[in-house]
């Protein structure tokens, strides 16, 4: 496995080449970046050179396309998408993720056939390219209930929505907060094929009653109570072998430096793989 970074909970981490520095520095094989800030003043070649002059790859990308809105909007964005996706290609990024969250305002029965059928199209796109999508189901309770309709917040829910979009290129991206916060086990993660892993993100929970973990109130990865050892442990079972990028949503802004965070989630990533056996 691949240890890998996102933006999310850092602080300033500065210009893409900044960022990309950082990571390197800190012993990360892989960032979490958008396609715009990435090729910002520079050529897909000179963007492939930077990424290859700190020996980071890219992790994987979002997917930038409107698929919980209109169709009106959903449609004007698949061709950026299959821009964005020959660019990542050429960067040998092979993962595009989007998040599901468990509840919306729309009636649940057509906003599930609506999105099973423009994620369908997306994967289709991506997977033109080589590029897998990653689909995230949301755990933390207190977002179940934001919305007037309960939708999907399980990873058992989530598979069958992959079965139900029918391509070879769609899994999960697994976030530990949401396999947390749905109180699920290493042997549900272990039960998983390594094909159905896209992308991996990793975080920590406040020692509160995990009814009560807020998306937004995360810690850097082994400061927390989730069981991350075993956590990291059923990945390795499974034979993942792609990125696992810490992702740290926040109510505000870290006041520390973002090269501290950055430290500090270098040596709890030592500490973690180490007792992981990875």
């Amino acid at each position: 496995m691949i240890r890998g970074l996102t933006k999310a909970g850092l602080g300033d981490v500065g210009n893409a080449e900044q960022y990309i520095a950082l990571a390197a520095k800190y012993g990360f094989g892989a960032v979490d970046i958008d396609m715009g800030s990435l090729t910002k003043g520079r050529s897909v070649e000179e963007a492939a050179a930077l990424l290859r002059s700190h020996g980071v790859v890219l992790g994987a990308i979002g997917l930038t396309v409107q698929w919980r809105t209109t169709e009106e909007e959903f449609l004007a964005g698949l061709p950026a998408l299959a821009e964005q996706a020959a660019i990542a290609r050429q960067l040998g990024c092979t993962a595009c993720t989007t998040y599901i969250l468990p509840s919306t305002d729309e009636p649940a029965a057509p906003f599930m056939a609506s999105a099973v059928r423009r994620l369908r199209l997306c994967a289709q796109i991506l997977g033109a390219y080589g590029i897998r999508l990653g689909l995230e189901f949301v755990g933390p309770h207190h977002l179940r209930t934001r919305w007037k309709h309960p939708f999907i917040w399980t990873m058992a829910d989530t598979l069958e929505m992959v079965a139900a979009i029918g391509e070879p290129n769609v899994g999960l991206l697994l976030d530990c907060y949401h396999w947390y916060t749905n109180g699920l086990t290493t042997e549900d993660i272990a039960r998983l094929r390594p094909e159905q892993i896209v992308h991996v993100h990793v975080n920590d929970a406040p020692d509160v009653p995990v009814e009560e973990a807020l998306d937004n109130g995360r810690l850097i990865a082994g400061e927390g109570v989730i069981d991350l050892v075993g956590f990291l442990k059923a990945l390795k079972q499974t034979g993942y072998a792609g990125a696992v990028a810490q992702e740290v949503l926040t109510q505000q802004p870290p006041q520390e430096p973002a090269e501290e965070r950055v430290r500090r989630t270098a040596a709890q990533y030592d500490r973690l793989f180490a007792e992981a056996g990875i």
